[in-house]
Parts: C-alpha cells; sequence; structure tokens
C-alpha cells in the first residue's frame, strides 16, 4: 500500500510529504483553517478561487477615490487633507500662476483648471495597494506627485484663519449669546441677552475691551462648545446647540467671575480705578500726549530727573522704589466712553448697581497674586527647561 500524506482541514490527500507542506502554506488551507475554528465545513479549492476572485472586485470596486491637486502637483489620500491644502496661502498662489499659465497657452484644446483628477488602484500592486497608485490625467507630462504622506503644514495663525473663516456659526458681537437673535448694534445686543437671558458682564465699569470680550465668549461657545458658566469642569458638548441648550436649561447664562476664572478675563479688566492711591476725577494721560518736563537733567544725591519726566533713583534705594507700582497709562479705564455709559444706564434701569470699592479692590488683589503665581511657575519651567548639564563643555579653564 502506497503511503499518502493527508490535510484534515481541507480533506486532500497528497502523494509526497514536500507537496503536503506547500499545501500548508496556501491561502486555501489558512482561510479553510479559520472555518475550522468558526465551526464551518470546509471549501473545495474551486469554490475558494471563485470567492477569492469575487471579494478583490469588490474591494476594487468600493475603494475611496482620491484626489489630486494639479496645480501643486501632490496627491492626496484623504478629503479633509485635500480640503486643507485648498485653504492654504500656498496653493493660492499657485493657482493663480497656474491659471495665468493656461491663458497664455493658446494651443491647449482643453481646460486644464481642474484642481483635481480620479484616481484608480494598479492591478499590478496587489502585495501593496496603500503605496502604488496609477493617476488617469490627460495629460502625460512628467510632473513629480507628492503623496499626502508628507502632512501639508500650515501655521498655527493660518490653521486659525482657515478654521474661522470655514465655520459660519462663529458668534460676532451683535449676536446673541443664547440664541439666534441678531441685533443692530452692541449695546442693543446686551440689552436684548439681560433681558431675554439675564446675562450681566461682571464688573462692567472696569471692563475695558467689551467688544473682544464677547468675541471670546462668542468663540468659546461656537468653536470650543463650551458652557462660560461650567468652563472645563462641566459636561463635554459636540454640538453649538448643545452647549447653548445646556446654558438655558440650567440656567447658566453668566459669565464665571471668581476663583481660578480671574486669569482667564484678566486681558479684559482693568482695576486700576479702585485702587487707594488713585485720583477721583483725575483726567487719564493720552499715550500720543507729550510729556511736559525739564529741558535740562535735574537732580540730588538719590535721584535723577530725566527730560522724559521720567525719575531714576541711587541703587541703594532699590527697595524702597520697587513698592511704587507703576500703572499703564494706556489700559486705563475712559468714563467718556459712550457705549459704556449706555451699557450702564441700560443695566442700571434693570436694577444693576455698581460694585463696591472695596469688593472690587479685593478682585484686583486676587487676579494680581494670580499673575505672580503664575510668573513664578513659568519662571520655575524656562530653568527647567534651560537644560544645565554637567556633561557640557565649560566656558572657562577647558
Amino acid at each position: 500500500m502506497v503511503d499518502t500524506f493527508t490535510c484534515i482541514t481541507c480533506n486532500v490527500r497528497y502523494e509526497t510529504a514536500e507537496q503536503q507542506r506547500e499545501h500548508y502554506k496556501l491561502d486555501w488551507h489558512r482561510y479553510n483553517l479559520k472555518r475550522k475554528v468558526a465551526s464551518l465545513p470546509p471549501v473545495k479549492l474551486e469554490e475558494f478561487e471563485l470567492r477569492a476572485k469575487e471579494h478583490r472586485e469588490r474591494q476594487n470596486a468600493s475603494q475611496d477615490e482620491s484626489q489630486y491637486c494639479k496645480c501643486c502637483s501632490k496627491l492626496f489620500n484623504t478629503k479633509n487633507a485635500f480640503n486643507n491644502h485648498l485653504n492654504s496661502k500656498k496653493h493660492k498662489i499657485l493657482e493663480e500662476k497656474f491659471v495665468e499659465s493656461n491663458k497664455e497657452d493658446d494651443n491647449s484644446g482643453h481646460s486644464d483648471t481642474d484642481s483635481f483628477v480620479k484616481v484608480e488602484s494598479s492591478s499590478n500592486a496587489t502585495k501593496e495597494p496603500g503605496k502604488f497608485v496609477v493617476v488617469s490625467a490627460d495629460d502625460s507630462g512628467d510632473e513629480d506627485i507628492e503623496t499626502d504622506s508628507e502632512i501639508e503644514e500650515l501655521d498655527s495663525d493660518e490653521w486659525d484663519e482657515c478654521r474661522i473663516k470655514g465655520s459660519d456659526s462663529l458668534v460676532k458681537p451683535r449676536d446673541c449669546l443664547f440664541c439666534g437673535h441678531h441685533s443692530k448694534n452692541m449695546v442693543k445686543n446686551l440689552k436684548h441677552m439681560s433681558v431675554a437671558h439675564s446675562f450681566f458682564i461682571p464688573d462692567v465699569e472696569y471692563c475695558v475691551n467689551i467688544k473682544e470680550l464677547l468675541l471670546y465668549l462668542g468663540e468659546k461657545i461656537s468653536q470650543g462648545y463650551m458652557c462660560i458658566w461650567c468652563n472645563d469642569t462641566g459636561k463635554t458638548f459636540y454640538s453649538m446647540e448643545a452647549a447653548r441648550g445646556h446654558m438655558i436649561d440650567k440656567g447658566h447664562c453668566k459669565m464665571l467671575h471668581e476663583g481660578l476664572a480671574l486669569a482667564e478675563y484678566s486681558d479684559f479688566y482693568d482695576y486700576s480705578a479702585s485702587y487707594p492711591d488713585h485720583e477721583e476725577g483725575g483726567e487719564s494721560m493720552d499715550v500720543d500726549e507729550e510729556v511736559d518736563g525739564p529741558s535740562t537733567i535735574a537732580g540730588d544725591d538719590f535721584q535723577l530727573v530725566l527730560p522724559s519726566g521720567i525719575v531714576v533713583g541711587h541703587r541703594s534705594l532699590m527697595r524702597y522704589y520697587k513698592q511704587n507700582l507703576t500703572q499703564s497709562s494706556g489700559a486705563l479705564v475712559k468714563k467718556s466712553d459712550r457705549k459704556l455709559h449706555r451699557l450702564l444706564g441700560v443695566y442700571r434701569a434693570l436694577g444693576w448697581s455698581e460694585k463696591e470699592q472695596t469688593l472690587a479692590a479685593k478682585k484686583a488683589r486676587d487676579i494680581h497674586f494670580m499673575k505672580r503665581v503664575q510668573a513664578k511657575w513659568q519662571m520655575k519651567l524656562s530653568i527647567k527647561n534651560n537644560k544645565f548639564q554637567k556633561h557640557y563643555r565649560p566656558q572657562v579653564n577647558f
């Protein structure tokens, strides 16, 4: 009796052991092994080849089409990468040059203004279909095609500009933060939010830039999908409508301006008017106004007055000069601001009263303390990242 070598999984027999070992390397045998694990009967070789052919045809038919930018000679495998490339400044400049060159070419019988063409997969590249593609274009020019394996580089400012321009739901200062109401001006918009949603700007008499504050709050709601009262400690939302619905349902139509949130909005407020040494009725100095000072340098043994009006003290009295807090003249609140007066009139008509000077001074001290802590940790981090390592060669005695 002749010895035979049998594969129990596929129910086939071979005359030699070499044929059996070659059979174990086939995809047909691996397929039957997977069916055996799933408690399914094995399939014959003809049936397996038919199924494999149908699978390849189905995979080729359902393969996503990539997009190719003809202006920049770049190939993109995803739609998001292609859209980001179209919004870049580099593409817009090259597109203008590409269109101008096509206008000058009078011999071309077809238009080359299309920015992308379809891409079909190669039938010979069955082993690595993700790396080899054949571009079906009308032109047969020798252009260097770059795949999007190298991600399109965008500056941070350019990326933010594209993100803001691409968003149609960006809340403007004339738009309500909590609904779709649009007002004629910013004051009427604030009046609407006060009446309809009970929204008030905290410490409005110390707010130096109401428009930028509303823009920042609108960006938090429309771009970050955040509740302006919960901030990062609350629930996560995935749309602007969800964030607005949460604020209306929970009564969170108010701005958090206490605790850690003071540092977040410190750029929009100036509490210098609440300081004890602030003169009531004093006129704020204009930045462009010239300062009257002595024409010659005058001084004594401990201080020197420069022509610009700056007083330079002696280094031995540095500890005393540091006690004087310098105020930024450009950040002082302008009492003659008409919009602020109109807004204060609207708030007073609704029963709002100005905060006491003591409470405002307390909040100003809190902001000053938080800025000091932030500067301290920033300096500590900077020193830590400076990488003072011992293995560096010393600059002296080497």
